[in-house]
């Protein structure tokens, strides 16, 4: 059976979602970050040494990187579904935002988090991080004008990857200045499979409000 070492309050919740939408059996170990830093907890170096999640385990296969376990995932079981089929446009399209959501638009994001924590609240690279932000939230933003989805306007892992992106940028920017980056938001997390994910994950404070 597959194995999730999840740590709250991370982005292993997505795998947890991409599992329902598969339908897939799996075990959930779970790991508390630490109150006072914030960081994953040591026990995490057992499975793989850079101590990370999201991470899973399938029989003897250990698979890190929210991009590679997403990917594994669907061409191991994923039958047909989540993925454009390989040898198509719409594929290559697929392989490129799959691996945007961590190569590229997660920096900026990242970077404002951090910064946000330091006396000056990072001065010397405020304007820089929020070019990048604009830039990045506004070029997803634009693909999904008049879509549900991004690629082929069916759910697929990209929009799985991408979900992070969307759930943290209310956090740093007023409603309504990416509409349809919102509107994603509210799609996916309306979904019954991810909604059974939050279930099972336990805590999660990037989700839905309540």
């Amino acid at each position: 059976m597959i194995k999730v070492h999840h740590l709250n309050n991370s982005r292993s919740q997505r795998i947890l979602w991409l599992l329902e939408e598969l339908e897939l059996d799996y075990e959930i170990v779970f790991y508390q970050r630490d109150a006072v830093t914030n960081l994953a907890p040591p026990e995490l170096e057992a499975i793989h040494p850079l101590g990370k999640s999201p991470m899973i385990s399938d029989g003897d296969q250990v698979v890190i990187e929210s991009g590679a376990i997403i990917d594994y995932l669907i061409r191991k079981h994923g039958q047909g579904r989540l993925a454009p089929a390989v040898g198509t446009p719409a594929h290559e399209e697929y392989l490129q935002w799959l691996h945007y959501g961590e190569g590229s638009a997660m920096l900026p994001l990242m970077l404002r988090m951090y910064t946000n924590r330091l006396p000056d609240g990072g001065a010397a690279l405020t304007d820089r991080i929020h070019s990048e932000l604009d830039r990045h939230l506004g070029y997803i933003n634009q693909a999904l004008e008049g879509n549900d989805w991004l690629v082929g306007n069916q759910l697929s892992g990209a929009d799985i990857q991408l979900s992070f992106v969307a759930e943290i940028a209310p956090l740093l920017y007023p409603q309504g200045q990416f509409p349809w980056l919102d509107q994603f938001r509210v799609r996916l997390q309306a979904l019954d499979t991810y909604k059974r994910a939050l279930e099972r994950g336990g805590r999660y404070d990037f989700g839905p409000s309540q």
